[in-house]
């Protein structure tokens, strides 16, 4: 007897055998597009039994059962832990497939007599193949919120309505909606069943707000999260006075467009955001009105081997992120905080520390911060209050900790100084700067400042200096 284990063991065969993953690129446009929705549509119905026993799995390891949870009886602390380890998929995945399951699973009454899912007509769409997983979730999620005071008819209506569509036979047949377009459509439906709300929008809010920091994907770590409007209106107006213009210079004042050249802009907005953030956060950090940990400001920890930093190769390790980090990014860090030295022996134990080393003194900075006024670059616009200390002779290289060997940098040109062609040196105390060949083929050094102060005094010299 061919149980579904092998009918499905089969059909992946078959579809192993039918598809060539490298055929893609021999096809032509139509072909390419038809066969792109083709397979879909077998996804769609894959996906649909997938969270369909997802649901199974969460309805069998309810609470309710205590010790005799599938779940427990399989060693795992919740459903989704028994799904991960049976699928291999993310956590996120596994929740995702466990809450479309059980909002399109039949359910059953204590006496055993049955009743229809929560959401019947997304059921049936979805287990026909009608219906795609991500489109039945975005339905489910907005319509989820007003469920609780919506009238079931109501609810109803705006389920057939939703479902129709998705799958070609609403308003804008045959065109089908996507799941983003379904997503909206929802939202407003939404809107229409609880007009009111079950409670406030600012408490909703209030308990909804939170930042997630994700696991490592391509050495970076993903954040998430909602913001409470007021906050994303603030970090909004940050990046907009940070973030340097984007899109040419047909539109500026000559004075705007000598900025922008200046500087040799070449990160996406999204990248200028990641470094107004940096440069915000480690300014939160030094600032002293932070709680202490361990009998100092909050300080990251960055542990690397002295033979790999002397040879220029190997990784870092930072105490909090799950990955290493470049060593690269260590010497930024080194450059910024300084070191310490701890000695092992062959077994490990520790036969010796040194103090903390080449940390500029708050006194430093601050007659730094009057020299250079904010980040050392042209046209870079981040105030001096989030620029961090860069050694231009570097510590290994004999050069010390004092102002005439320290200018004031942003996060990125920091972490970029030895890689984006931009030169420092210091002549008698004073910083000079020379841009990269690409934006200033005479690679000229010239003096560089942005303290008020400064700049006054050499407007003055420039008037006092008789006329040719």
């Amino acid at each position: 007897m061919t149980t579904t284990r092998d009918a499905l063991e089969q059909l992946g065969a078959a579809l192993a055998e039918a598809l060539d993953f490298d055929a893609a690129s021999a096809w032509s446009d139509d072909e390419l597009l038809l066969t792109a929705a083709a397979l879909e549509a077998v996804g769609r119905v894959v996906d649909a039994h997938r969270a369909a026993l997802a649901g199974e799995v969460a309805e069998r390891s309810r609470i309710e059962l205590g010790e005799q949870r599938l779940s427990t009886r399989r060693g795992c602390r919740s459903a989704a832990e028994l799904l991960e380890r049976v699928t291999q998929v993310s956590g996120a995945e596994a929740r995702r497939r466990i809450a479309l399951g059980v909002a399109t699973r039949a359910q059953a009454g204590l006496s055993g007599e049955p009743f229809e899912a929560r959401y019947p007509v997304i059921a049936g769409a979805l287990g026909q193949g009608r219906l795609g997983a991500d489109a039945a979730g975005a339905i489910i999620r907005e319509l989820e919120r007003a469920r609780p005071v919506a009238d079931p008819v109501a609810l109803r209506v705006a389920e057939q309505a939703l479902v129709a569509e998705a799958t070609g036979d609403g308003d804008a047949a045959p065109v089908r909606c996507t799941a983003d377009e379904l997503r909206v459509q929802a939202l407003a439906w939404a809107v229409f069943l609880d007009p009111d709300g079950r409670e406030p929008d600012d408490e909703r809010a209030m308990r909804r707000r939170g930042v997630r920091l994700g696991r490592a994907r391509d050495g970076l770590i993903p954040i998430t999260g909602e913001l409470m409007p007021e906050v994303a209106a603030k970090l909004n107006r940050l990046f907009d006075a940070h973030l340097s213009p984007r899109s040419g210079t047909g539109f500026m004042t000559d004075e705007q467009a000598a900025h922008f050249a200046a500087s040799g802009e070449h990160r996406t907005a999204d990248q200028q955001r990641h470094d107004v953030l940096a440069a915000a956060i480690d300014t939160a950090a030094r600032s002293g009105e932070h709680p202490m940990i361990g009998g100092a400001a909050p300080t990251v920890l960055v542990s690397v081997r002295a033979s790999d930093l002397a040879a220029d190769r190997g990784v870092a390790h930072a105490d909090g992120i799950d990955i290493p980090i470049s060593l690269r990014a260590a010497k930024h860090m080194i450059c910024t905080g300084g070191t310490q030295a701890v000695v092992f022996d062959d077994a490990g134990r520790i036969m010796s520390m040194g103090s903390p080393e080449r940390c500029f003194t708050p006194h430093q900075r601050r007659a730094i911060t009057l020299r250079d006024g904010g980040c050392l670059i042209p046209g870079c616009s981040i105030p001096a209050a989030w620029t961090e200390i860069h050694h231009v002779i570097p510590d290994v290289d004999g050069g010390p900790t004092h102002p005439d060997n320290g200018v004031l940098l942003c996060w990125f040109h920091h972490r970029t100084i030895d890689t984006s062609g931009w030169s420092i040196r210091m002549i008698r105390g004073v910083p000079h700067v020379r841009p990269p060949a690409w934006l200033d083929p005479g690679g000229g050094w010239r003096a560089a400042t942005t303290s008020p102060t400064r700049l006054a005094d050499r407007r003055e010299q420039r008037e006092a200096q008789p006329a040719a």
